[in-house]
Formats: C-alpha cells, structure tokens, sequence
C-alpha cells in the first residue's frame, strides 16, 4: 500500500515526540528510561527542527509515522506501534529516496528489525562506530543505499 506523504507544522512536534516515544519504546530495547528521558527533549527542540519532515497521517490526520532528511541522509524514521507493519516505513524511505535524494542512514545495530529493513531496501553498511552521535555507547551502522 502506498501513503499520501505530507509536510509537518511545527506547532505539531509535540505528537511527533509521542510517536517518536510510543516507536521507540516498541523497537529500542536495548535503551534506558534515563536515555530516553535525554533524548526526549533534544528531539523537541533541536532534533526536529534540524530536517526536512515529512510524515503519514491516519485518517482522522493523526501523525502515525514521520521522518526527517538532511542532505541526502535519513535521520530519523519512526513509525508509531499501532501501525508498524503496514508499510508506512517503506512509504516513507521510498519518497524519501524518490523525492528528497536519500542515499545514507545510519542506525542503531542493536535494531535488528531496522538494520534489516535498510538491507532489505538495499543499504549496505559502509563502516561502524562503537558510539553514537552523542557518545552514548550504543554501536551505529553507518549504511548507504548501493543498487
């Protein structure tokens, strides 16, 4: 199935912090309440306003899942549990790699789900780091879409 991709205002990122919350607490295991609650506010204010977002609404216009993009990298796709596995993710990469030119993302190796769903649109990883961006120890496979 394919989604109607829509645009995102910004007195709306407090329902993308509850999905980007809700998909998380569904996806990422491996992460500590205190990393979450470090986490929480810098996607409100910084994180969000940082990308292009684009998102895919239910249909009374929830936000059910979004991403963000940076040039050419995809730096954040989450989609809210109630919905995963319909195809919204998939939704999302597709335009984001038809539209706004993705051809990097990086992601948590302790996700298992996402690094294979990266594989399975064709990402390959092209190195690892032992941390993350804020130095938190949590291995990132750096990926790039090689077709």
């Amino acid at each position: 199935m394919t989604y109607q991709i829509d645009t995102i205002s910004q007195a709306e990122y407090p329902v993308v912090v509850e999905v980007w919350e809700a998909s998380v607490r569904a996806t990422h295991q491996f992460l500590r309440e205190e990393d979450i609650a470090y986490f929480k506010p810098l996607i409100l204010n910084e994180y969000l306003k940082a990308v292009q977002l684009r998102c895919v609404r239910n249909e009374v216009k929830e936000i059910i899942g979004f991403m963000g993009v940076e040039g050419g990298h995809l730096e954040m796709l989450f989609v809210h549990p109630a919905y995963r596995g319909m195809g919204i993710g998939k939704s999302l990469l597709t335009y984001s790699i038809q539209e706004l030119n993705v051809n990097k993302v990086d992601v948590n190796e302790q996700n298992e789900q996402a690094v294979e769903f990266y594989k399975y649109v064709g990402f390959k990883t092209v190195r690892r780091s032992e941390l993350d961006a804020t130095g938190k120890p949590y291995p990132i496979l750096h990926m790039e879409l090689r077709n």
